[in-house]
């Protein structure tokens, strides 16, 4: 699946978007289910294990801004997250392919949240860094609705400090105070069907959709069969193994020398990566919210 260019630009940039991976009868069962989750949200008041909802959520207007392990609740999710191409694609990376988790990220027209800057591997360090999520685009993702961005060769730096100022895990760091440049981010833009893969140490984030198209992308995470969590696997290696989706089972992990820093002590806010980012301290992209303040004060100047 993975041309030798395709490969490169992968080891070189830390990510690669690959085009007309799921068709569009594919995509459509996708929408169609995650229309049906949206409608279904009505009834949640607060976030719980299946939905994060967005500060504006309400019973008259639902707006979900994740939908969490989707492959544990609808079948359809499920068969995305072992598609053949998808596990030919990081069989090409690694050799073999257990699948981790997943989350559909959704990123409604006008409102659909940020996420802060911030590398996977933050969040799930393992023995060795042979890992990656990919991303299967529901909507065409172009510069306006938010796509996510990806700043090349940030895969082979440092990990970055996501600790809040009050010494707690948060889910993102500040650039500037790490000396980043993230002017160099490249947006991963593509048609419905695309894919993105992306390295777990890549640094990546995205912002607000400000636009009036939706962009939800569906992404799910995979590690090398030889990549063991450092934070352990509390369903045990016979659970474990029924993850693998390319090559053999095995208890001999492979340790390499890449550099890790404990998401401990724990985010204060638990529940996603919105949750955990609350407590980050600064802002680096505007929110709906933001722009609506921003708004009524030059209209309240005029």
């Amino acid at each position: 699946m993975l041309s030798p260019t395709d490969l490169a630009i992968y080891r070189r940039d830390g990510f690669v978007v690959l085009p007309d991976i799921l068709t569009r009868d594919e995509v459509e069962a996708l929408l169609g289910v995650t229309e049906e989750f949206v409608r279904d949200a009505r009834s949640v008041a607060a976030n719980d294990d299946v939905y994060d909802l967005e500060d504006t959520h309400s019973v008259a207007e639902p707006r979900v801004r994740r939908i969490k392990a989707p492959h544990l609740h609808h079948p359809e999710y499920a068969r995305a997250a072992r598609h053949p191409k998808i596990v030919e694609v990081l069989r090409d990376l690694w050799g073999t392919v257990r699948f981790d988790t997943g989350k559909l990220n959704m990123k409604s027209a006008g409102f659909g949240a940020p996420v802060e800057w911030h590398q996977d591997w933050a969040f799930y360090p393992h023995t060795n860094d042979d890992l990656a999520a990919v991303g299967i685009m529901l909507d065409d993702c172009d510069i306006e609705n938010g796509p996510m961005m990806v700043i090349p060769g940030s895969h082979l730096g440092p990990i970055h400090d996501h600790h809040g100022p009050d010494g707690r895990f948060c889910g993102a760091f500040d650039p500037d105070a790490c000396g980043l440049d993230v002017s160099s981010a490249v947006p991963c833009l593509g048609k419905a069907g695309s894919i993105t893969v992306h390295h777990v140490r890549a640094v990546h984030g995205s912002a607000t959709n400000f636009s009036g198209n939706e962009r939800r992308f569906l992404l799910f995470q995979y590690r090398a069969a030889d990549a063991w969590p450092l934070l352990g696997f509390a369903g045990g290696s016979e659970k474990f193994d029924e993850l693998l989706l390319a090559g053999e089972p095995t208890v001999t992990p492979r340790l390499a020398p890449v550099p890790v820093r404990l998401p401990l002590p724990p985010a204060e806010h638990q529940g996603s990566i919105y949750e955990n980012q609350r407590a980050t301290g600064r802002r680096f992209f505007e929110t709906a919210a933001d722009r609506q303040e921003e708004r009524q004060g030059l209209a309240a100047a005029e």
